[in-house]
C-alpha cells in the first residue's frame, strides 16, 4: 500500500472512531461551502460535496426546518429542484413545503438521522402540508405528522388527502429524480390512487422503512460530477405488485429463530477527494 493511500486510510479510520466516540463528525464543523466547481463526489452514503449552494431559509412556497443544524446545503441541482417543486406545489396545490435535511456545507456524514445525504443530492420533504407559514418556534422544533399507522400497517386516512398524491407525483415527474423513498403503505396508496395509464413515475417511488412522515427525494448524479457514484436503476415496472406486497410484515413464527452471530459492517473508506477536501478545510484559517 503506497504511503499516501495508507495515510488516507488511517485518516478515514480515525474519522470513524471520532464519530463513534463523540457523536459528532468533522464535516459538521465545516461552516462554509468550498469555493470549487460544484461536484457531487462518491456515493450517497459515502461522499462529499464541493461548490454547494445554501437553500434560502424562507422561499417561495417553502420553509426550512431546524436551520440551526445547517443541513440546508446542496448541489445547485438540488437547490433549484426544491425551489421549482415548491413553486409548483404552492400555485397548483395551495400548500407550502417543509424542507428537512439536504446536506452539510461540504457534504459528508451527519452525526444523527441518516447515513445518506452526503453528496448534496438527497432531500427530505415532510408530508405535513403547510397551509399557513410556520412560526420561528415551530420551525425550530417541528412536529412531524405521520400518515401511517405503523402498528396497524395502514394509512391514517384522516391525515391523507389527494394533495399528497399530487405532490409526490409532481416530485417524481422531474427527470433529475432517481428515487423517492416512502413507507410501503404510502407506496400502496399511490399505486391504488393512480387511475390513469401514466404509471411510469411509480417506478421511481420506492418503499423504505421510516419514511412515514416525509418523502426522501434522491437526484441522479449530475452530468459534470464524474466522481459521483450512481445507484443502480430501480427494477422495471411500477413496483405495485408482488414486490410491494413482500414488504408487509408477516406473522412471527411460533419457534424463535436460532441466535446468529452479528456480522461486522466493513469500514467505509471515503473517496480520496473527500479526505483531501476535509484536510484542506481543517488547515484553512478562518476569517
Amino acid at each position: 500500500m503506497a504511503l499516501g493511500v495508507r495515510l488516507r486510510y488511517l485518516l478515514s479510520v480515525v474519522l470513524l472512531l471520532v464519530t463513534s466516540a463523540t457523536h459528532a463528525t468533522p464535516w459538521e464543523q465545516v461552516k462554509h461551502p468550498s469555493p470549487d466547481f460544484p461536484q457531487a463526489i462518491g456515493s450517497y452514503a459515502n461522499g462529499c460535496l464541493t461548490g454547494a449552494e445554501a437553500l434560502p431559509l424562507d422561499g417561495d412556497g417553502y420553509q426550512v426546518l431546524r436551520a440551526e443544524r445547517a443541513r440546508y446545503y446542496g448541489h445547485p441541482n438540488a437547490i433549484s429542484y426544491v425551489q421549482s417543486l415548491a413553486k409548483l406545489a404552492h400555485y397548483q396545490l395551495n400548500i407550502g413545503l417543509l424542507i428537512g435535511d439536504i446536506s452539510l456545507p461540504q457534504g459528508g456524514r451527519f452525526s444523527s438521522g441518516h447515513s445518506s445525504h452526503q453528496t448534496g443530492l438527497d432531500i427530505d420533504i415532510w408530508l405535513r402540508l403547510a397551509e399557513q407559514p410556520l412560526s420561528e418556534q415551530q420551525l425550530a422544533k417541528p412536529q412531524p405528522l405521520s400518515v401511517v399507522d405503523l402498528k396497524g400497517y395502514q394509512l391514517v386516512k384522516h391525515r391523507w388527502d389527494s394533495r399528497h398524491f399530487e405532490l409526490i407525483k409532481f416530485a417524481a415527474a422531474d427527470e433529475q429524480v432517481a428515487r423517492i423513498f416512502v413507507h410501503p403503505v404510502i407506496k400502496q396508496q399511490l399505486c391504488d390512487s393512480e387511475q390513469s395509464s401514466d404509471r411510469a413515475w411509480l417506478r421511481k417511488v420506492r418503499p423504505w422503512w421510516g419514511h412515514h412522515y416525509h418523502m426522501h427525494v434522491r437526484l441522479k448524479c449530475p452530468e459534470n460530477s464524474s466522481s459521483c457514484r450512481p445507484q443502480a436503476q430501480p427494477p422495471v415496472g411500477d413496483g405495485c405488485g408482488a414486490e410491494l406486497a413482500s414488504w408487509k410484515p408477516q406473522p412471527k413464527p411460533s419457534k424463535p429463530k436460532p441466535a446468529t452471530t452479528p456480522t461486522k459492517k466493513p469500514i467505509k473508506i471515503m473517496p480520496e477527494q473527500c479526505l483531501d477536501l476535509l484536510q484542506l478545510t481543517q488547515h484553512t484559517p478562518t476569517s
